[in-house]
């Protein structure tokens, strides 16, 4: 609304609500905060867990940034932004998502205390764009090299992703098991190396412990054989992987077939079986023992393929198709008039077994496998969610390094060094934007605050000690949430991929920025109506708040 002598002028509808200048950045900067300390506490390996009811009474249990966030149904536009962060470094690594979001936070936190001294939010997004700038060449230049053939380091990579996920007892064997999953399916393009994840399936299945996780060096298919006399386990197998289906095609709905006597309908049936035992002659003659197909098995072809002693599963999903032949080696067929041995693939081992009450097919043992599957096994189904989302990390963190091969300290040692350089290249800037620089080194601090509030350590006393080493030139100095004591991280082993870092701090300061450059909140009546209600902080019901 603006004024022209006494007569109000209205641009927006009735019941709009608008809110400008410092009001907009206060109620955005509130939104975000939130969010970040809504997960705050589940940094690090003390973390606490989350526990996410839904309105149907389905429970998550979790301490992983981004799945809580996923969990939490959240309307705030600004606080929608900072979801996006943590889906973003998913995305990207897989891991630091939680760092990502806190990051952000603290970075909104120390602007408001600038916006509360009347510097303008344009300085202070320019003062935090050059500050992470100059964040990810530190992090190049106090990153390691590291050989990606070297499996201990991977190794000690994983169990830093794996520390305070819930399953410390056995992560020795799934350290292996992760770092063997990924440089399996690891291929080198043009000089550097790609890791698809997509290669990796994850199958999930209760029953038994954690310690059962298994790598199959190969596909498990959800799917058992179509035909009971078909041989339950085939060693030496030699597999057709077919995308179209082993049956007559179906002639058209407006094709017509006019069978007047009882010979041509005898013709007509024995045409079509003569058409089926031509295709299981052609399979047979290549020496296939094990059929792959995406769509349906004939009755009589089930019939053929068991008195051949060939192994058969039907309604195989398309992802699993291409799994399938990435595995072992075949190449999808679409016609099997068209086969050849060629076109064959190789798994030492296919067989049938029997996992927590459903039948599984279990492609095995199959030579340079550029598709494998990891079973994962738990005594409850929240366990093998939780397990499963920490091999998740895992991956992403290895598959980082296998990319970029260069590592950091984690413990917040690197943290703290960038905070350390940002505040030295602050005092090069000049005018306010050197303002921003040091409050996006002091929000840089709060990792390793986080940590030690996490663990129960008082956060004061270790922050000054943690910077009184860095000053003495100990690089890789961290908190040891343990003992509460500062020591060298690379020592301890804790270790994590350098691009889990620059991805945080870049998505946290980029969208620290969008949030400070917003002046202007317009939200429709429509909203007031539907949301009513008050967020944390007061909030008014016209602007979409954050519930759960």
């Amino acid at each position: 609304m603006a004024e022209s002598g006494q007569q109000p002028i209205f641009i927006l509808p009735e019941g709009y609500q608008r809110q400008i200048g410092k009001e907009a950045h206060r109620q955005n900067i509130m939104a975000a905060k939130i969010v970040a300390e809504t997960i705050r506490t589940t940094l690090g390996p003390k973390g606490m867990d989350k526990m996410l009811v839904d309105t149907v009474g389905d429970v998550v249990i979790t301490n992983d940034g981004v799945t809580i966030l996923k969990e939490m149904e959240i309307e705030n536009p600004a606080a929608k932004m900072m979801v996006e962060i943590a889906e973003t470094q998913e995305e990207e690594v897989g891991d630091g998502t939680t760092t990502a979001v806190v990051i952000a936070g603290e970075l909104l936190k120390k602007a408001e205390d600038l916006l509360e001294q009347d510097v303008h939010p344009t300085i202070i997004a320019h003062g935090f764009k050059l500050a992470s700038e100059k964040a990810g060449e530190v992090l190049e230049n106090i990153a390691v090299k590291i050989d990606v053939n070297d499996k201990d380091m991977l190794r000690k990579i994983v169990e830093t992703a794996m520390t305070g996920k819930g399953s410390i007892a056995i992560r020795e064997k799934l350290n292996s098991l992760i770092v063997d999953a990924v440089k399996e399916v690891a291929e080198e393009t043009n000089g550097k190396i790609v890791v698809d994840l997509e290669n990796i399936k994850l199958e999930k299945k209760t029953g038994g412990g954690v310690a059962d996780t298994e790598l199959v060096q190969g596909i498990t298919i959800d799917k058992e054989r179509v035909h009971s006399e078909m041989p339950q386990r085939i060693k030496e197998a030699k597999i057709l992987v077919l995308e179209s289906a082993l049956e007559v095609k179906e002639a058209d709905s407006d094709t017509q077939i006019r069978i007047n006597t009882p010979e041509q309908l005898k013709a007509f049936v024995e045409d079509e079986e003569k058409q089926i035992r031509e295709m299981i002659e052609k399979i047979k003659t290549t020496g296939t023992n094990v059929v792959f197909c995406q769509k349906g098995i004939d009755d009589v072809a089930q019939h053929l393929l068991a008195k051949e002693g060939v192994f058969a599963c039907r309604r195989v999903k398309n992802s699993d198709i291409k799994k399938l032949a990435r595995a072992t080696g075949a190449k999808v067929v679409s016609n099997v008039r068209d086969l050849t041995e060629e076109d064959l693939g190789y798994a030492g081992l296919v067989e049938e077994k029997r996992i927590a009450g459903e039948s599984m097919t279990f492609v095995n043992e199959c030579k340079n496998p550029k598709a494998v599957t990891i079973l994962i096994r738990g005594g409850t189904e929240h366990v093998v969610d939780e397990v499963k989302r920490a091999i998740e990390d895992s991956i992403g963190d290895v598959a980082a390094v296998l990319e970029n091969n260069k590592i950091v300290a984690g413990g917040g040692a690197p943290e703290i060094e960038v905070s350390r350089e940002v505040r030295k290249f602050a005092s090069t800037l000049g005018g306010r934007e050197q303002l921003a620089a040091q409050a996006f080194a002091d929000a840089l601090e709060t990792i390793p605050r986080t940590l030690a509030e996490n663990a129960g350590h008082d956060p004061i006393d270790i922050l000054v000690n943690i910077k009184a080493a860095h000053e003495e030139g100990k690089l890789w100095a961290g908190v040891n949430v343990d003992t509460g004591n500062i020591v060298d991280m690379m020592e301890k082993d804790v270790i994590e991929p350098l691009k889990v870092k620059t991805q945080a701090i870049n998505s946290a300061s980029e969208v620290a920025i969008m949030i400070l450059r917003i002046d202007d909140i317009i939200a429709a009546g429509e909203l007031n109506k539907e949301k009513a209600g008050r967020m944390p902080g007061g909030m008014p019901g016209g602007l979409p708040g954050m519930g759960m």
